[in-house]
């Protein structure tokens, strides 16, 4: 029998019996997903473009060593999905996704995004499982700290990348994850791309994770990358998040904080440019004595939409749980829509929580002051929003050194040019937003 082959079927048939997600979810609402034929490769215009594409050198993951850093303790799998007992090795120990109906009380925002994961069981071809850390890295004391780099580069014209880590207890770890259209070596994929990728991070007893990620897709491409963590007894994650407009951009992750003394914290800046973008972070404290931190950076311009939605909740359980949201919108040009969504859902007495959104447009007196020195408007305005750019990724990590030894000036200043240079208004007239 073949159990790829059946695992596939089961797939579909669990989408249609589920459906697709409704145009009135209450995590979708203000930037409905396209419908699953598109991330199935059924819609009309994939039938009519073709499904393959022509793949670039070192499409897919490719693993790459950063710097001069060590890259020692890392068994990396490349497994494929067709084969039967690849794909058992591939999905091993993950959960499978669970409907809306029948979920617990009180968990059903778990689990809205269900029905991407049933495409992505039916669609997924390809996989990487990467085990970071040896058997003994926790008996090491101070370990030495594992640096990888990751890219990825589209492999067809619709596909379901995934990928699985596993941190083991007492490792620390820097990850660089990037997803850009253009290749190292200056050639560009100008195909539209549909990609529906799914990652998997588990983090053992006193793991630590700093997780870059840089997500630049084509302008016609519609992407949604869906990340799971679980953290285990005082592991840390740190995620900085970049992230551009495409025709559809869903930027989501659940951390489940589980472990006592677990620690999240998520920075997302979002650069949208008549384009739309969302990132949805949902953070669940289970274990005593959590923390997570959530806060993003939404710039848009022209008739872009940006929408971030942070949702967190505090377990019955989760005793002396510290929580924040921060959220801000920035519209730089035109009247973009700019949607924040801070929620908390509380079910402990004993927490402390704040979360806040603003919305504003740049700082006048800073762009005074900067003119003043010769800078014409655009080059102000770019190095005010690097500015902003630059704190909230030092707020995520926390660590001068690690930003410095990841150049991450140099990848915001290249960020935030592209934004400026694609904005479609000029840069002088008002600047008005809906805000939602």
């Amino acid at each position: 029998m073949d159990h790829a082959r059946a695992d596939i079927l089961a797939a579909r048939h669990r989408l249609q019996d589920a459906g697709w997600i409704p145009r009135d979810a209450e995590a979708f609402r203000h930037l409905p997903p396209p419908p699953a034929a598109v991330w199935l490769g059924e819609a009309p215009e994939a039938a009519s473009a073709g499904c393959d594409a022509h793949p670039l050198s070192g499409a897919g993951w490719t693993l790459h060593p950063l710097g001069q850093t060590p890259q020692g303790r890392v068994d990396a799998r490349w497994l494929d999905a067709a084969d039967p007992a690849q794909r058992k090795e591939l999905f091993a120990g993950l959960p499978l996704p669970i409907h809306p109906d029948g979920a617990a009380p009180g968990d059903t925002a778990q689990h809205d995004a269900a029905p991407f994961a049933w495409v992505h069981h039916a669609l997924c071809r390809h996989g990487l499982r990467l085990r970071i850390g040896g058997e003994h890295d926790s008996g090491r004391g101070a370990a030495e700290t594992v640096w990888i780099q990751l890219r990825h580069q589209p492999r067809s014209a619709v596909e379901a990348p995934m990928l699985v880590i596993d941190v083991q207890a007492g490792v620390h770890c820097v990850l660089v994850e990037t997803h850009h259209r253009h290749h190292r070596d200056g050639v560009a994929c100008e195909q539209p791309v549909v990609q529906n990728l799914h990652c998997h991070i588990r983090l053992g007893a006193g793991a630590t994770l700093q997780h870059l990620r840089s997500v630049q897709p084509g302008a016609a491409d519609r992407v949604a990358h869906h990340l799971q963590l679980r953290l285990g007894p005082d592991a840390r994650y740190e995620q900085g998040l970049i992230a551009t407009g495409s025709r559809y951009h869903l930027q989501r992750q659940v951390v489940e904080l589980a472990g006592d003394r677990a620690e999240a914290r998520s920075a997302g800046l979002l650069l949208a440019a008549g384009a739309d973008i969302e990132q949805q972070v949902r953070m669940h404290h289970t274990g005593e004595r959590t923390r997570s931190h959530v806060e993003a950076l939404a710039l848009a311009s022209g008739a872009a939409r940006a929408v971030v939605n942070a949702h967190t909740r505090i377990a019955p359980g989760a005793a002396d749980a510290e929580v924040r949201q921060r959220l801000t919108g920035v519209p730089t040009g035109g009247q973009p829509r700019l949607v924040l969504r801070p929620h908390l859902e509380i079910h402990h007495d004993q927490v402390q929580a704040a979360h806040g959104a603003t919305w504003g447009a740049l700082p006048e007196d800073a762009l005074f002051y900067a003119r003043q020195r010769g800078l014409d408007e655009r080059s102000a305005r770019g190095l005010i929003i690097e500015g902003m750019a630059s704190a909230l990724l030092a707020r995520a990590f926390g660590d001068p050194l690690f930003i410095d030894s990841l150049d991450l000036a140099g990848l915001l200043r290249q960020a935030v040019g592209q934004h400026l240079s694609d904005d479609p208004t000029d840069p002088t007239t008002p600047q008005e937003a809906a805000h939602g």
